[in-house]
């Protein structure tokens, strides 16, 4: 659920093979008129199937991981919602492109996805203005917006406006913060949380919809789903910014908030020499906490999908799992001065997946799991004044 950390692994088999034709077998008659699309409804031919599975495995390893565990009328859609979001990511990323600009390309993005605008015109104009350190993959992806939108046509009005509203959403609050980006962080825990809304929650949003449209008895659920889909965003965007503060800040970034470090007596100013600070080490502390509390209610989300949806349970539970073990690395280790050290081994991640599977129908053996993967780290709590 949205922008996770990359991970190894995954089996990228989908779609099914065309039938060869039986020598000696009578030949099919030719009709007039188009030949009738068999698929159903919000699927992918194999064709574009295959292109969406091989542009996930270069621009995203855990992506392409999760996804394959999605039935295939969500799948293919949720497929095609990453890589719009990534296109924007991309655009977010760029270390050249002035705010003013960035904006501009979230705005026309927007509107392509929309169907207001020409895709062909639109990857022309990025790829020539995007950073030459972008990365060959995600340029390659920009250079095929025509195709990527041309599968979102073909999904149902349901799945495009679920596609369309994430986008208009995500490119207008990145740009918003990209004119805001200050080294020196965000004002407010709240603007941090307005901030991974943007990025992640309203992906969350979009693949609640998704789920919903698929499957009516997690429709059922959708008013309660809705505002755990943001959190669960947040949780996983949280263990993004947290596990990425030093590489972000090598870029000029900083998305950690002023408050809740100058409220532990460390002025972020300072990251720099923050790592050995016991004031730092709090603020951070205090983020865990509000991570923790919003990893609960990703557990919540779980809880309320069909335990007959294995496939959407694990796509939700091997993204959460995985932030759980970063999370809980990062409160182990809150001297780390790099996302190494403390990113999960290939061997948690198998781990992950194993006890997942075996688990997934299972909601009281996810609660202990849950409960015990968080033992002994931090547990939310409101900022208080130390005068009180």
């Amino acid at each position: 659920m949205l922008r996770c950390q990359r991970s190894p692994l995954g089996d990228h088999r989908s779609g099914t093979p065309e039938p060869k034709e039986q020598s000696g077998a009578m030949p099919i008659r030719k009709t007039a008129g188009p030949i009738p699309d068999t698929r159903a409804p919000g699927t992918c031919q194999d064709e574009d199937r295959r292109f969406q599975d091989a542009m996930l495995q270069d621009v995203s390893r855990t992506f392409a991981l999760t996804i394959p565990q999605l039935p295939p009328r969500v799948r293919d859609a949720v497929s095609n919602g990453y890589l719009l979001c990534r296109i924007v990511d991309t655009i977010e990323d760029d270390p050249v492109l002035t705010p003013a600009r960035k904006r501009e390309f979230c705005t026309l993005f927007a509107a392509v996805v929309a169907g207001r605008a020409d895709p062909a015109d639109f990857a022309r104009r990025l790829d020539s203005a995007l950073a030459p350190a972008i990365p060959q993959a995600e340029r390659l992806l920009v250079r095929e917006t025509p195709r990527v939108i041309a599968i979102t046509e073909g999904f149902t009005s349901a799945q495009r406006r679920a596609l369309e509203t994430c986008v208009a959403v995500m490119a207008d609050g990145m740009a918003e913060f990209q004119e805001r980006k200050d080294p020196l962080g965000l004002p407010t825990l709240a603007d941090m949380d307005r901030y991974c809304y943007y990025v992640a929650g309203v992906v969350g949003e979009m693949l609640t919809r998704l789920f919903c449209e698929y499957s009516p008895p997690m429709a059922r659920h959708r008013e309660r789903l809705m505002p755990l889909a943001v959190a669960f965003g947040q949780a996983l965007q949280m263990t993004n910014i947290l596990k990425d503060i030093w590489e972000d800040r090598a870029r000029g970034a900083c998305w950690l908030p002023r408050d809740v470090f100058a409220h532990y007596g460390f002025d972020l100013a300072h990251l720099a020499s923050g790592a050995g600070d016991p004031g730092f080490a709090r603020g951070l502390g205090h983020l865990l906490g509000v991570a923790h509390a919003h990893a609960r209610q990703a557990l919540q989300y779980v809880l309320l999908v069909p335990a007959e949806e294995t496939g959407v349970r694990n796509f939700c539970l091997w993204a959460l799992g995985m932030a759980v073990l970063t999370l809980r690395k990062i409160d182990r280790q809150r001297d780390f001065r790099s996302g190494q050290d403390v990113k999960i081994t290939r061997r948690s991640v198998k781990a992950t997946i194993a006890v997942s599977r075996f688990a997934v129908r299972k909601d009281w053996l996810l609660r202990a799991l849950f409960y015990t993967a968080w033992a002994g780290t931090p547990l939310p709590s409101p900022l208080v004044s130390r005068d009180a």
